[in-house]
């Protein structure tokens, strides 16, 4: 055990040293954000991440854990895309063979949409001015995170991403931070829907975690545990999941982007927080949000700061075991065009003794 944990520190060490006489340090990679960068706050990975997941894959009492919902026909569906759906085919042969094989196809829906999934920088834009859902959309107004327009990113209405994609998201290889809203916020309960995590939610946490010293790095993955994916169930009959939720304040999304984390990942469907009725129009937007731009976190870090979202995090069992610091390996698909991606994130790191 111990030959391996060295073989893999030794492996990351020697991966950082290629990158520095590849590409130089982190820092000189995000020293400048120039008009045109397509991918954001993950300029900041590179040999520092990896050094730093080094240690939480060398320790002999690691353990691997799943930051994603397991996909089904049957899961929890966001109403904003279409349900996913997939059909399972028999069992078939090829002539003249003694082989026999099975496959699926997916039939309808949003892949990237759906279940555990990561939004691409391209997700979001934002408009000039209020639309009023009566005259035709001005998507020709809409600009983008780096200074892209709508003609950069999606010149037709029919165009995959042309920029933005989210194949331009590298593989996220760094540390993550876990807090646990559910026990410092929540005092041990759910957040409720539309409840706001704070800035001084996030440093409070900190504090009582015992990361105050450390804080967030650059470059680091921040998982916010908040107990609303305790309510996550397959077959999802009540429908209950995906129409509200808690989620950060904008103020957090500010201070997440300050220490310049490249990935934040909440338990809850939307990042954003929900309100009771807020999807049905009968509640207002939450405390703090920029004049129209009720989805203000999904505003902020897709197309201001090019922080990267993922929805649907599974953080029960991390989080059960107070694993506060870990090395998390997000992989995204290479699709191409694509607004954003099914996503299974894992996180290595040791339960609290």
């Amino acid at each position: 055990m111990m030959k391996v944990a060295g073989a893999v520190c030794a492996l990351f060490t020697a991966l950082a040293a290629q990158a520095q006489t590849a590409g130089g340090p982190a820092s000189e990679l995000r020293s400048a954000r120039p008009s045109g960068d397509e991918i954001g706050m993950a300029r900041t990975l590179g040999p520092r991440t990896w050094q730093r997941c080094a240690e939480h894959l060398a320790n002999p009492n690691s353990k691997s854990y799943e930051i994603s919902h397991i996909r089904s026909n049957t899961m929890p569906q966001s109403p904003f895309g279409t349900p996913l759906k997939e059909i399972y085919r028999p069992t078939v042969g090829i002539p003249g063979t003694r082989h026999a094989f099975n496959g699926e196809e997916i039939v309808s829906g949003e892949p990237g949409a759906q279940g555990t999934q990561m939004d691409a920088l391209g997700h979001f834009a934002v408009l000039p001015r209020l639309w009023d859902g009566k005259s035709e959309f001005p998507s020709g107004e809409a600009a983008y995170y780096g200074g892209h327009t709508q003609k950069d990113v999606k010149p037709t209405a029919n165009s995959p991403l042309l920029k933005l994609r989210i194949e331009k998201a590298p593989p996220i290889v760094t540390t993550a931070v876990l807090l646990d809203a559910k026990t410092y916020v929540g005092g041990g309960q759910a957040l409720n829907p539309g409840q706001l995590i704070t800035a001084k939610d996030l440093e409070a946490m900190l504090k009582a975690q015992g990361l105050e010293n450390r804080g967030l790095l650059s470059g680091d993955v921040l998982y916010i545990y908040t107990g609303w994916g305790d309510g996550w169930k397959d077959p999802d009959t009540e429908k209950t999941y995906y129409t509200k939720g808690p989620g950060l304040a904008y103020d957090a999304a500010r201070y997440i982007s300050s220490k310049e984390v490249v990935l934040v990942a909440l338990d809850n469907p939307f990042t954003d927080p929900v309100a009771e009725g807020a999807l049905e129009g009968k509640a207002g937007p939450p405390e703090g949000s920029p004049p129209g731009l009720p989805f203000a976190i999904h505003h902020h870090n897709l197309v201001e700061a090019g922080v990267h979202n993922i929805q649907n995090a599974n953080l029960g069992a991390i989080a059960k075991d107070k694993v506060w610091l870990s090395c998390t390996i997000i992989l995204p698909l290479r699709a191409s065009g694509g607004a954003g991606s099914p996503v299974r994130p894992v996180a290595i790191g040791a339960p609290a003794q």
